[in-house]
């Protein structure tokens, strides 16, 4: 009964925390991903998406999400490379990281009828950079 009690009282305090596997997330470590990645939007980090995905936006790269990113192709596969090595779970059909089912779960309480086009994590996650999405 004691232990009941004690794993009852540790999962409480989880979830009072608010914290779920996608509050903090191994940050972008790779400079080429930091870069090239960064110069449009926040590189973000590879385990916010499957590797399926992933592979799909590194295939899409002249049609990337409205905009023509183009890389050189060592530096491209640099990239692939590292996003494969560090992909998280998620939907693999789904390439936007606000369509993932996590991402719509964590946000619904807040979101507004028509979200952006864009996503911009450090308005509200000032600490998104480093893999900190808590609030």
């Amino acid at each position: 009964m004691r232990r009941l009690g004690l794993v009852l009282a540790l999962g409480l305090a989880t979830c009072a925390s608010g914290r779920d596997d996608r509050d903090r997330v191994p940050p972008v470590t790779d400079a080429a991903t930091r870069k090239e990645c960064g110069e449009c939007h926040m590189a973000f980090q590879p385990a916010l998406l499957p590797a399926q995905a992933w592979r799909r936006i590194m295939d899409g790269l002249g049609a990337h999400f409205g905009e023509v990113a183009t890389l050189p192709p060592a530096t491209a596969q640099a990239i692939r490379d590292y996003l494969m090595r560090n992909a998280g779970r998620g939907d693999p059909v789904v390439t936007r990281i606000t369509e993932q089912p996590w991402w719509l779960h964590a946000h619904r309480p807040r979101r507004k009828p028509r979200q952006p086009a864009g996503v911009d994590c450090l308005s509200c996650h000032r600490d998104a950079e480093r893999g900190i999405y808590d609030d």
